[in-house]
């Protein structure tokens, strides 16, 4: 595996990253009510680097193999950002600076990081049918190996991506409490969209 096969994958994984979607949300919801985006993103980075160790291992392989594993992945993964969306719709109408030290523990919003990406369909199967397009079976390096530096790569990505949303977001906050409840708003809409699109895509493929 070379660079050029690392800088491939790059530039096709951060057309990912910087696509918003149900990461997008929860770092600006991070952003916006927390105390710091750092534990939520985090927590996301683990549910990347988890769909990247299951791909890596062959257990994505035999995971998607299994008659019923990808449905109930994809439906429990819709729920839960569901879930999430409607949580963000049902919290206080207001926003306020004061707020933010109080609005969550740090494992708590670890958690919900890692439950965003770390059920979320879409980022095992992104890395099932590109992680072994960019590796090499003659290189020097284990296949495995090779689709973990990868992943490495994407979470890097990920890393910057997600704390400069969630960074811009608490700049929001301080500049105006009335556009921060706004975006968490629609936040949480996304959030619900995207599990239902999930499931109705879902559907559509039986």
């Amino acid at each position: 595996m070379g660079l050029e096969q690392v800088a491939a994958f790059w530039a096709i994984s951060i057309l990912f990253v910087i696509t918003p979607g149900a990461d997008w949300a929860y770092a600006i919801t991070a952003g916006l009510r927390f105390h710091s985006t750092v534990p939520a993103v985090l927590g996301m980075l683990a549910g990347h680097l988890l769909a990247t160790l299951v791909v890596a291992t062959g257990l994505g392989v035999v995971v998607a193999s299994v008659p019923g594993a990808l449905p109930v992945l994809t439906i429990v993964g819709s729920l839960y950002l569901i879930w999430l969306g409607i949580g963000m719709l049902r919290s206080k109408g207001s926003v306020h600076a004061t707020e933010v030290r109080t609005s969550g523990s740090t494992l708590g919003q670890f958690a919900r990081g890692l439950g965003v990406s770390g059920l979320n369909p879409k980022v095992f199967l992104l890395f099932l049918a590109l992680l072994p397009q960019f590796t090499d079976a003659t290189g020097s390096w284990p296949l495995g190996a090779q689709m973990m530096a990868l992943g490495l790569v994407h979470v890097a990505s990920c890393a910057l991506v997600y704390l400069v949303v969630g960074f811009a977001a608490r700049r929001m906050l301080a500049a105006s409490p009335t556009a921060a409840r706004v975006v968490t708003r629609i936040s949480g809409i996304a959030m619900m969209m995207i599990g239902a699109l999930l499931i109705v895509e879902r559907i559509a493929a039986r």
